[in-house]
């Protein structure tokens, strides 16, 4: 099974910390020269100095706020002037939690331009390298509401299943051009967005943080949580020559919550 990544660049975003800094190492691990996107500079200097480097391996970063679309089209499009990306990891942290019908307008326009209007400008600004290389992965962390909305969380399951309804889209237009586009979904994982989200229950409902979190562990068959890493393999996988044909398609990475196939 070929699973080099060796002289191909990855652009992965939102990766100076969870899932999104996993996948880099996990790419790094695999020989990718990776690029990493984010808005902090200092906490994107220390995440490029812990991925690994054969000592060809050229890894470098790009300050961007995903708040800020057209800023972000900017910065990305004088990048693509120069380089040229193989893989992009379209990764954005989720909105706050909340029952739909109480959601504000903004919190929706707001999440909708930083999720998939920020995924689309990165597309755009980098689909013309992987057609040039005849090579080009792209996989967008989403999340398990894409097959089954998750309660309290109303805004993120309605732009989540947005995100991937355009993803599709995206597979059926570039396959041809030897572009898979792909989506990887986390359950429950022990990132500093589910420790919030644990806080944030624990707060409203008066209850035990650590049993709220072991509530979320037993809904899985495996009876835990997920690791980032293990969310990252799954990344990984699909962005390498091995996952050639596999295009357009949702891979659960919950232990076996989701209920439907």
């Amino acid at each position: 099974m070929n699973l080099s990544l060796e002289n191909k660049t990855a652009v992965v975003c939102g990766s100076t910390q969870g899932i999104g800094l996993a996948s880099a190492k996990e790419l790094a691990l695999l020989g990718a020269n990776c690029v990493l996107v984010a808005r902090s500079e200092d906490k994107l200097k220390l995440a490029v100095a812990e991925l690994s480097n054969n000592g060809t391996q050229n890894h470098g970063y790009m300050v961007a706020d995903f708040s800020k679309p057209e800023e972000l089209k900017s910065i990305i499009e004088e990048w693509a002037k120069e380089n040229q990306a193989n893989i992009l990891v379209n990764n954005t942290g989720g909105p706050k939690g909340g029952p739909i019908h109480a959601a504000e307008i903004s919190e929706f326009t707001n999440t909708f331009q930083q999720h998939l209007i920020c995924n689309h400008i990165m597309v755009q600004a980098l689909m013309e390298g992987m057609k040039a290389a005849g090579y080009g992965r792209i996989v967008n962390i989403i999340s398990t509401s894409v097959k089954q909305p998750l309660d309290g969380l109303g805004v993120s399951n309605t732009i989540r299943g947005a995100v991937a309804n355009w993803s599709k889209t995206l597979a059926n237009e570039l396959g041809q051009f030897n572009i898979t586009v792909n989506n990887v979904l986390p359950g429950a994982t022990n990132t500093i967005r589910l420790s919030s989200i644990i806080e944030n229950k624990a707060e409203k409902t008066g209850g035990n943080v650590e049993d709220i979190k072991e509530g979320m562990a037993n809904q899985s068959p495996m009876k835990r949580i997920a690791e980032p890493e293990e969310v990252a393999n799954a990344v990984a996988f699909l962005c390498s020559p091995a996952a050639s044909y596999i295009n357009g398609i949702n891979v659960p990475v919950d232990g076996g919550r989701t209920k439907s196939l």
